[in-house]
């Protein structure tokens, strides 16, 4: 399949099956997708979005506090994405990696049946590590408002579920919702296993609902190298914008890199090594 129909007809087939059976979550399903453009319109025919792995990309280890953009110089796009409100969202996010081989970082609140639902769609995209999880907490309070025990079992829970449903044990990133928090939070957290506080410095604003030309003014605002984007599995809108995604990635000549990718504890360095059949050391 030539790039061309490739770009329409991931764009076209994710949105139609994401719109088609509705979303959950916060707002309304929006309108069918629009048709693709006429034999007479002009396409540009691009490369390949993304590699199947992120190479030349030697991950360090992360740190103990904020991370809010991609260190150094160079053309890496880290996508990363929140919440989860909408089964069929998170289904589309991940047929989309699956058929693209963008690689991005999920950030999950477990009390959201998605997580569960797309389970076996996300499992052998993260053991092959082009999809990194994190932390976002179990119900997604603002964890400043809690007490200890309370922010603690936020992250626990979180953590379990992670560790059960997924099998990521060591992810060190926590993104604390509504980017709230505090040095008590970052303490508590650091203590459970997440001494990466996971902000961002761009975002596709899907916080709020958006039509697809709204998302797609905010990706060319915010897609630009060494930065950390910020979006949320839970409207449709973005389901019908892949395909323009994707291209705007090729056109600005960006790399799709996770979290894990940059900054990676012992055990996620191996497993991307076993994962890529490459043998890293140091």
């Amino acid at each position: 399949m030539d790039r061309r129909r490739f770009l329409l007809a991931l764009a076209a087939g994710l949105a139609g099956t994401a719109v088609a059976r509705g979303a959950t979550g916060l707002g309304d399903a929006v309108g069918p997708a629009a048709a693709p453009p006429g034999p007479g319109a002009a396409v540009r025919v691009l490369e390949p979005a993304a590699p199947p792995t992120a190479a030349g990309v030697v991950p360090v280890p992360p740190p103990l506090g904020v991370i809010d953009t991609l260190p150094g110089e160079g053309n890496a796009l880290a996508l990363t994405i929140d919440d989860g409100t909408s089964s069929e969202v998170v289904a589309a996010y991940a047929r989309f990696a699956a058929d693209s081989g963008v690689r991005m970082t999920f950030f999950p609140n477990g009390r959201y049946a998605s997580w569960e639902e797309n389970a076996p769609l996300l499992r052998p995209l993260i053991d092959s590590g082009q999809v990194a999880m994190g932390n976002h907490t179990w119900s997604h309070p603002d964890l400043t408002t809690l007490g200890d025990q309370e922010v603690a079992e936020e992250i626990r829970r979180n953590r379990d579920f992670l560790s059960n449903t997924f099998g990521v044990r060591d992810s060190p990133f926590l993104r604390p919702p509504f980017g709230a928090h505090d040095e008590r939070v970052d303490r508590i957290s650091a203590d459970l296993g997440h001494p990466t506080i996971a902000m961002w410095d761009g975002t596709m604003e899907d916080f709020r609902v958006l039509t697809p030309e709204e998302l797609m003014a905010a990706a060319r605002q915010w897609f630009n190298p060494q930065t950390i984007v910020v979006g949320h599995a839970n409207q449709p809108s973005v389901t019908k914008v892949y395909g323009a995604l994707l291209e705007l990635i090729a056109e600005r000549g960006l790399q799709t890199v996770t979290l894990a990718d940059v900054w990676a504890t012992p055990g996620q360095r191996v497993r991307g090594a076993r994962a890529s059949g490459r043998v890293t050391t140091g």
